[in-house]
């Protein structure tokens, strides 16, 4: 009876979870903490992405500005066409606002005004654009300007993989994070509220921000974050016709094929004569067991799983390691 059951079970396990059929370019899933790929499909070809540039645009300027500062429009609303927020030269609205109709209405318009007074002009924004991909080592990323249009030149060059890249280091800003997350935002201008372009956040309870697009040239693309049994995903597609509902059948398969796994438990470790605290339990998302490692580097210890660095230890001598690891576990103790 339990062997029946054993088979039963596998049986449930193996074709419960049916692989989603992908029509379209290329599309790329990643598990935005480590920012593992865990599937994707030509996730290294380039093209034109869209207003999803916007996502860069965002992460450049709540780096760079003051949210509660305020701009005056001028001509650079009139360098914008497409989508907008409508906001017209002589307007005074501050970066607050400019931010939430540059990412749930996609306003083209907010995109230059944002530039101008973020970079000074609109071209040297799109300098800091460009320095900043470089920082996230998306090498398959050139900027050419702020709102992802492409009706004159190439546009945006990227890849679904940099763009994951991107989003999953957008999801570490709670500024950036509250924003994309919102269905609805009234303007502190006064000038009404605004709805949200990403329908999945109402579609799929478990997104927690995105960002769409669309050009004749680039087709429909589209960035979206999700987050299920403390596991945070991103997808990105490009040209994907029924991109709202991939995103949320992938979401679903992933959620139930993937899980994080425990690959190192928080505590001391001697390696080559030398003690290094873990001061955490190391998780990894994946669907199997994973191949983990140890290695120095100079005076460091790095944790690698599947060779890709997640941690770092920093060498002490044998006392402070001690007292580190004490106080770790008083703090465990008192915290519950």
């Amino acid at each position: 009876m339990k062997k029946c059951m054993f088979f039963l079970c596998l049986f449930f396990f193996f074709f419960h979870v049916q692989a989603v059929d992908f029509q379209g370019k290329s599309y790329i899933v990643m598990e935005s903490t480590h920012q593992n790929v865990l599937e994707g499909y030509r996730i290294n070809d380039v093209q034109s992405v869209a207003s999803i540039s916007k996502i860069m645009t965002a992460i450049v300027a709540i780096e760079n500005g003051n949210l509660d500062e305020e701009y005056e429009i001028g001509e650079e609303v009139n360098e914008a066409w497409g989508s907008g927020i409508y906001i017209h030269i002589g307007d005074h609205m501050n970066l607050r606002d400019l931010l939430h109709g540059l990412l749930l209405r996609s306003g083209n318009d907010a995109a230059n005004v944002i530039a101008k007074n973020i970079g000074g002009s609109i071209d040297q924004f799109v300098e800091m654009m460009n320095q900043k991909a470089q920082e996230l080592q998306m090498t398959q990323t050139h900027f050419s300007n702020p709102t992802g249009l492409d009706e004159e030149d190439d546009g945006n060059q990227s890849s679904v993989y940099d763009m994951a890249l991107l989003m999953s280091y957008c999801s570490q800003n709670p500024i950036f994070n509250d924003i994309v997350m919102k269905e609805t935002y009234k303007r502190e201008d006064g000038g009404g509220t605004w709805h949200n372009k990403n329908r999945l956040l109402e579609e799929y309870e478990y997104c927690v921000g995105g960002k769409t697009g669309y050009t004749k040239k680039a087709k429909r693309t589209l960035v979206t974050r999700a987050i299920k049994n403390d596991i945070s995903l991103v997808i990105v597609t490009f040209n994907c016709g029924n991109d709202f509902e991939f995103h949320q059948k992938k979401y679903e398969e992933c959620f139930e094929k993937y899980k994080n796994v425990l690959v190192l438990s928080k505590g001391i470790y001697q390696y080559h004569g030398h003690s290094f605290l873990i001061d955490q339990d190391l998780y990894y998302c994946g669907s199997e067991s994973q191949n983990v490692s140890l290695k120095m580097d100079g005076d460091d210890l790095n944790v690698y799983v599947n060779n890709q660095m997640i941690y770092q230890a920093q060498k002490e001598n044998s006392l402070q390691t001690i007292l580190s690891y004490a106080w770790m576990i008083l703090g465990d103790c008192i915290n519950g």
